[in-house]
């Protein structure tokens, strides 16, 4: 597990999850939206998420991280299958979406996890390769995942509830990111403008996505390739 720090404007921060963290994780994971945008669907168990939590901060190929916005632990970052020698990993993430949503913040914390991910794969642990599963149907997350430069290579059935359900994995490469970094800037600067009008949108999970319009319904969640995880912990 990754002890590395990585810092952003102000107080948002990417860094290692704690122990005291876990039970704060657990409730993220397990609100509503979160649930219904991930491979795994049910409510988790205090003991099924401990299970996990430990397996996860063991295993020297994943790396759990808290994302911290205005100084407030706001969501989970997690990467996998890290190879150093490949130079490559798969990612996830999800957001405290009640949190978020309730301080006016969600729409700016989004955008600035994605970023600091994106960041943290490339400059900390050095990949030339992330890649992700998400739900086809979670159109907010692949637009967002578009503007960083993510590109869709391929989608294929997975099963959801014992239903196969249609995934989507996106890639990025270290020589595509400074334009998707570019265009992940430019709709910042617009979540900013939101926010100052004193409101922040309505992204996923809300009426509508980032650059969808109102009406199509998402999640903040992307999920990464290893999310089998011991006892039945869903996806990271």
């Amino acid at each position: 597990m990754t002890h590395s720090v990585t810092e952003a404007k102000g107080s948002d921060v990417l860094r290692a999850a704690l122990p005291e963290d876990r039970d704060t994780v657990l409730l993220w994971r397990n609100h509503p939206e979160v649930r219904r945008a991930s491979l795994t669907t049910h409510v988790i168990s205090a003991e099924e998420h401990a299970a996990w939590w430990r397996s996860a901060l063991q295993d020297p190929t994943r790396h759990v991280l808290v994302y911290e916005y205005a100084g407030r632990p706001a969501g989970v970052v997690t990467f996998a299958d890290h190879d150093p020698v490949r130079r490559s990993a798969t990612w996830g993430f999800y957001l405290d979406v009640a949190g978020l949503r309730e301080r006016g913040e969600f729409l700016p914390a989004w955008l600035e996890l994605e970023r600091e991910a994106v960041d943290h794969a490339f400059d900390t642990l050095g990949l030339d390769r992330l890649g992700g599963e998400t739900l086809a149907r979670n159109a907010p997350v692949l637009a967002l995942h578009r503007r960083f430069g993510f590109r869709e290579t391929r989608r294929y059935a997975r099963p959801v509830d014992g239903a196969p359900t249609e995934v989507v994995w996106t890639e990025l490469c270290a020589a595509d990111r400074r334009g998707g970094a570019e265009r992940a800037a430019g709709q910042r600067r617009g979540a900013g403008q939101v926010a100052d009008r004193g409101g922040v949108g309505e992204p996923a999970g809300q009426r509508g996505g980032v650059g969808e319009p109102a009406g199509q319904r998402g999640a903040p969640v992307a999920v990464g390739r290893t999310e089998a995880a011991p006892g039945g912990d869903g996806v990271r």
